[in-house]
């Protein structure tokens, strides 16, 4: 009856976010559109093509919509947890602090993204 559609997220600088999505997730730009209040952006997986990221940067942030919606978190799989970490450190400008804690099934980091989504890595 149901699919996962997306998940949106309301972004600072599109640019430096669709970077950051391609750089260090290895997600690829499905869809761009700009308009004149908004721009959006749909990213994917090649590996999980079902899976979406829209970032969404508004123009002129008017509306409630351009800071409204809290995202709790994107969570991504890795096979090893202290190399994610590194990668992500040498390749975004975010300085993840090595917290690594037990998980539900093995151990994971919860950091804050580019623009104040939660982000998790879980290594099984």
């Amino acid at each position: 009856m149901f699919s996962f559609e997306h998940v949106a997220i309301i972004v600072k600088d599109m640019d430096e976010s669709i970077n950051f999505y391609e750089q260090v997730f290895g997600f690829e730009v499905r869809f761009r559109k700009k308009r004149s209040d908004r721009e959006m952006v749909f990213l994917f997986l090649k590996n999980a093509p079902q899976f979406e990221i829209e970032l969404i940067q508004d123009i002129d942030p008017i509306r409630s919509y351009s800071t409204a919606g809290v995202v709790n978190h994107l969570a991504f799989r890795v096979e090893d947890l202290q190399k994610a970490i590194d990668f992500i450190n040498e390749h975004s400008s975010l300085n993840i602090p090595p917290d690594i804690k037990p998980g539900a099934e093995g151990q994971m980091i919860l950091f804050e993204g580019l623009n104040g989504e939660m982000l998790q890595l879980i290594e099984k």
